[in-house]
């Protein structure tokens, strides 16, 4: 077996033992647990996302592409948006007045920006928000807050976390005093800190805004911030409190009415089941988030989902199969992303990493190969 063919947790340790590294020592740089990096040197816990693969190549002190088995760099998938991120980080870097906009404009433009985003069309989203960040500067601080939160959002899609994260952070400084914009802005937190491997900050950011906010005042955002710090605490390997957490969140989805979600959070009933899903692949247990999804029951709750909702999920379930060592299987749940939302497949680093392992099999599936040519992963 060439290491162009090895699974990418057994190249992290042949480059591990090349730098004379243990165990102990790669975990204690990485802020990981010990048995953390035995999970995923042995291929129990997939190693899937781009950022913790680079975070993972910083500390061996190898180029990223040499843990994917690719001696080149793969062709950006969506130059557009690569493009677009430039624009949005000038956006955020500007700290000048604009005059104000009529209101009712800008929030027409929030709206569609909203839209944009959970039909996952993230091309178009990168062209228009940096004039949306500019037109809502001095705007209301709802549409403020809402702008940085679909900012945080694409940009954990992208794999840009430390940018997601200032304007996650942006979004509670924009929610000044107002505790159920706040909590919003704090579903944004969660996200850009898991994003980050901040797996512990963020558990405490969602529970701390959760606590300063009654169920009954915004049942979708509290559900959601619940939610967010289960998978936190998954990503630390806490699955007791990972159980909890997604049982409490349950018990408020029950009551949660279609379409009362006026802060877009996609929370409800079908969300909490995809969650438990999402839960058992971050604290590696693969084998229990292949059986969970196969019992699933995808009907009206799943269709009501946003399409980015879906398809990340479907993602996360091919991450699984790739894990239990089911290509099949993780070819399906890619293919039938990229029907639901390409842009999810196509534009997400974590999606590409995710191709990039299945094309290793003999033979690549047929939808999975014609994806690869598609974003640039051609063996």
């Amino acid at each position: 077996m060439t290491s162009d063919d090895l699974p990418i947790g057994r190249r992290v340790a042949r480059w591990r033992v090349r730098r004379r590294m243990t165990q102990q020592m790669l975990a204690d740089r990485l802020g990981r647990s010990k048995s953390w990096v035995d999970k995923m040197e042995r291929g129990v816990r997939a190693l899937d996302r781009y950022p913790v693969i680079q975070e993972i190549a910083e500390v061996l002190r190898v180029d990223p592409m040499a843990l994917l088995g690719q001696h080149h760099p793969p062709a950006p998938a969506t130059p557009l948006a690569l493009d677009g991120v430039d624009g949005i980080r000038a956006a955020l870097a500007r700290y000048d007045n604009p005059p104000p906009q009529p209101t009712g404009e800008v929030r027409r433009h929030v709206e569609h920006a909203w839209l944009t985003y959970q039909y996952g069309h993230y091309p178009q989203l990168v062209r228009v928000l940096p004039g949306l960040l500019d037109a809502t500067r001095n705007g209301e601080p709802g549409l403020r807050v809402q702008a940085y939160r679909i900012t945080s959002s694409l940009l954990v899609k992208l794999g840009e976390a430390d940018l997601a994260w200032l304007a996650a952070d942006r979004a509670m400084g924009a929610a000044g005093g107002d505790p159920l914009l706040a909590a919003a802005a704090a579903v944004s937190v969660g996200a850009a800190l898991r994003a980050l491997g901040r797996h512990r900050l963020a558990c405490a950011a969602t529970l701390a805004a959760a606590s300063r906010l009654a169920p009954a005042q915004a049942p979708a955002v509290h559900g959601t911030l619940l939610l967010q710090a289960a998978l936190a605490a998954a990503g630390s390997g806490d699955a007791r409190r990972a159980g909890e957490l997604t049982d409490r969140a349950a018990g408020i989805a029950a009551g949660v009415r279609a379409g009362d979600d006026p802060h877009r959070t996609g929370f409800g009933t079908a969300a909490v089941e995809l969650a438990r899903v999402a839960v058992a692949a971050e604290l590696g247990d693969a084998g229990a988030a292949v059986h969970r999804h196969g019992k699933l029951a995808l009907g009206e709750g799943w269709r009501r989902l946003p399409a980015e909702h879906r398809a990340a999920y479907l993602v996360d379930v091919a991450r699984a199969y790739l894990a239990v060592g089911d290509l099949r299987g993780a070819a399906r749940a890619l293919v039938e992303a990229d029907a639901v939302a390409p842009a999810e497949v196509r534009c997400r680093p974590q999606a590409r990493t995710v191709i990039a392992e299945i094309v290793r099999g003999h033979p690549a599936p047929p939808g999975v190969a014609r994806l690869a040519g598609l974003v640039g992963l051609t063996r």
